[in-house]
């Protein structure tokens, strides 16, 4: 799970390379996200996450922790939440939080989805296609399918969106998740 984790991660970071200095105030398709809040966003639940790997307190919800360089602060949060949850026991240890009681590999598994997810949103604001691994998004997929509830979604996920079942996988979930993908056969 590690792997898949780096794998997720990876893109994400593909994406935040590529991002131009005039892009980190562009729009995504996470309502009232720029390319920069998404980013703060991605770096954010890193920290949180590697906090409760480590049973460590939660960061500073206030701090920014992007500074000048949100690329580089994203592949120093993703590599420390790599580590955390590579320790013996980390993904066995059940943790209760206002979000529910789960164990640290249910975490990651969400973990994976929200970076691919965000990866397309990226891909979205940017220009610059999300090279994910179908192997993993169909995984993410499977994983959210199952742990969302058809009806009411709460704020966290909007309604799916109908998209072909040929669509590429990353497009399949971004439109499970909410957003509206514009998909065209042979694109």
């Amino acid at each position: 799970m590690i792997e898949d984790l780096a794998r997720a991660a990876a893109t994400a970071s593909g994406l935040l390379d590529r991002v131009a200095p005039g892009q980190w105030s562009a729009p995504t398709p996470c309502d009232e996200w720029t390319v920069r809040d998404l980013t703060g966003h991605l770096v954010g639940l890193d920290l949180v996450l590697t906090a409760m790997f480590s049973n460590a307190p939660p960061p500073d919800r206030a701090a920014d922790h992007l500074g000048a360089d949100p690329a580089g602060a994203f592949r120093r949060s993703s590599a420390a939440l790599q580590a955390a949850a590579d320790e013996p026991g980390a993904l066995d240890r059940v943790q209760e939080t206002p979000l529910g009681t789960t164990t640290g590999a249910e975490r990651l598994r969400w973990r994976i989805a929200d970076l691919l997810t965000h990866s397309w949103d990226l891909a979205q604001a940017t220009g610059v296609p999300a090279a994910a691994p179908d192997h993993l998004v169909e995984q993410a997929l499977a994983f959210v399918r199952a742990q969302l509830p058809a009806q009411d979604r709460g704020s966290r996920f909007g309604e799916p969106h109908p998209i072909d079942a040929g669509a590429p996988a990353l497009d399949r979930l971004a439109a499970f998740t909410g957003r509206a993908v514009l998909w065209r056969a042979g694109r």
